[in-house]
């Protein structure tokens, strides 16, 4: 079903990752991330609070005309669901009207894609959403590109740092990220996908151009020269000699 989005319509936006200090720089945190800059730049700054009956973060403010709540899951990640299923139950929120922003492998560092339906992709936080929540929520995921070898242990991965290139990436596309979330909000799932489709073919890499140079063949020109006069003397005259032409 169609979601259905006009400016008094509720919407709940949850973004995934682990509690604690020690797990904010990880790929992992990468929908905390987008939480905390939207938080930030909605006007005023809307300010996160515990909500121990949810177990979460739990911020109340308007994006895009629209009433959001932004959840952060305090369950840890393979638990998300626990906090985000009764927390949009009880706020009687539409569970098409619910935003999942997570952490993406499968795509490039400040990349996303916005998608709704489908499995987990071997994500627990979705795993444990889709245990307690219809799949009718849409999910924007954010690359966090894949392993760095083939045989590297995947929450090795996740649970990692950012590199000093990737914290670059994230930071550099928060603002299409934000953009991308108040699309969404403003216009429905249909129409943000259309609209994040349309930003990634303008900002993909263009093949370079060839060109082809054509190489003239060499020409060869024929001289024919005039040869010089000879001039024969003798003693009492000089007579000029001219070859036949």
């Amino acid at each position: 079903m169609a979601t259905v989005v006009t400016p008094q319509t509720p919407a709940l936006i949850a973004g995934l990752g682990n509690p604690g200090p020690e797990y904010a720089d990880t790929r992992h945190n990468a929908g905390f991330r987008v939480l905390d800059a939207l938080a930030a730049a909605t006007g005023g700054g809307a300010v996160f609070a515990p909500d121990t009956r949810h177990r979460a973060l739990v911020a109340k403010t308007s994006v895009a005309g629209r009433p959001v709540w932004l959840v952060k899951p305090l369950t840890f990640m393979n638990d998300s669901g626990l906090s985000i299923g009764p927390l949009a139950a009880f706020h009687k929120i539409p569970h098409a009207n619910v935003l999942v922003v997570y952490d993406d492998i499968t795509l490039a560092p400040g990349t996303a894609k916005l998608t709704t339906g489908g499995g987990d992709g071997g994500h627990n936080g979705i795993k444990s959403i889709l245990a307690h929540c219809p799949n009718a929520f849409a999910r924007y995921r954010v690359g966090i590109g894949p392993k760095h070898w083939p045989t590297q242990d995947l929450a090795a991965h996740v649970l990692g740092k950012l590199t000093e290139t990737e914290r670059a990436a994230h930071t550099a596309a928060l603002p299409a990220h934000l953009e991308n979330i108040r699309h969404w909000l403003a216009h429905g799932t249909a129409a943000a996908q259309n609209h994040i489709n349309r930003r990634r073919a303008e900002n993909a890499p263009k093949p370079p151009k060839t060109e082809t140079t054509i190489t003239a063949a060499p020409t060869t020109s024929t001289t024919t020269s005039t040869p010089t006069p000879t001039l024969l003397t003798n003693n009492t005259h000089t007579t000029t000699t001219t070859p036949p032409q």
